[in-house]
């Protein structure tokens, strides 16, 4: 029988070449070089719209001597490794919410932390609008790790609660030493409650847990570029804290809390504004009970 035209032929074996099979297996789609153009045009716009910050970045590099030495290797993986997590199972409709709740959730995190001093970067802008974009990018690169977390560990476990109430817990306490100094501030009491809430309402202590630890997990590498190379720094000069590394867990859970409760809202308002029935995320909105 012959191959049918939509069934792919390889002349001298059954393999297909070694692109398409890595292709496959970092399941990239055509959203996937989408996103990966996206993320290359933001690149050039904010070298274009704030050329001075990656003339800074080149000036560190000895480009007469031995540049890799002073190369910097940890920007450069941490732009590799979220561009090919972000990359991976790309679907618009689904992700485009993330990066939504991720722009919109990074530009109040930098607002409350530039804002109340706890950290500051070195251009003194509060918050400066080049690091928003980064917000999304980690939410989706999160996203992809959270998945592989779930393929990787058991679903039903008596450990998922019990690491809950142990750990986050903890972080709350290690929020309230850290933001002390800013206890007075009401962005500060905002956030506080923020994560008060969140963390006595779990409703899937595996899935919160699984995001703290993506969050935790990415944060710690983007925070050791930032701080030692004073991009930013934190009142305590620490680099990094460890509650700012952690503070990126917390905040995963807080988008991905976000990306349930966004839809179910907008979904009961298209009632109204029938507009908004047209937005790709709606029809799956998730029921209120798990937000």
């Amino acid at each position: 029988m012959p191959p049918s035209p939509s069934t792919p032929t390889y002349p001298s074996s059954s393999e297909p070449p070694l692109l398409a099979r890595i292709i496959r297996q970092l399941r990239w789609t055509e959203t996937s070089f989408s996103f990966l153009a996206g993320f290359g045009m933001i690149i050039l716009l904010i070298m274009y719209f704030w050329w001075p910050l990656a003339v800074d970045v080149l000036h560190q590099i000895d480009w007469n001597g031995q540049w890799w030495l002073s190369f910097d290797w940890l920007l450069l993986g941490d732009f590799v490794v979220m561009t090919l997590l972000l990359m991976g199972g790309a679907d618009w409709k689904r992700d485009s919410l993330i990066i939504l709740v991720g722009a919109v959730g990074g530009l109040v995190i930098e607002s409350w932390g530039t804002q109340t001093h706890i950290w500051t970067y070195y251009t003194l802008e509060r918050p400066p609008l080049w690091i928003i974009p980064a917000w999304p990018i980690a939410s989706l690169s999160i996203d992809r790790i959270v998945r592989i977390l779930g393929e990787a560990l058991p679903r039903a476990s008596r450990l998922w609660p019990v690491l809950y109430w142990l750990i986050f817990p903890a972080f709350l306490a290690l929020m309230l030493f850290f933001v002390w100094p800013t206890i007075a501030k009401p962005m500060t009491l905002a956030a506080i409650a923020l994560c008060v809430t969140l963390i006595l309402s779990p409703k899937d202590h595996r899935m919160m847990l699984l995001t703290f630890a993506a969050g935790a997990g990415l944060g710690y590498f983007l925070e050791l570029w930032g701080t030692t190379r004073l991009c930013w720094t934190y009142y305590t000069h620490e680099t990094p804290p460890l509650f700012a590394v952690l503070a990126h867990g917390m905040a995963a859970v807080a988008f991905w809390r976000s990306g349930l409760l966004v839809p179910m809202v907008l979904g009961r308002l298209s009632s109204f504004v029938p507009q908004l029935a047209a937005l790709p995320w709606l029809p799956k909105a998730e029921s209120e009970d798990q937000i």
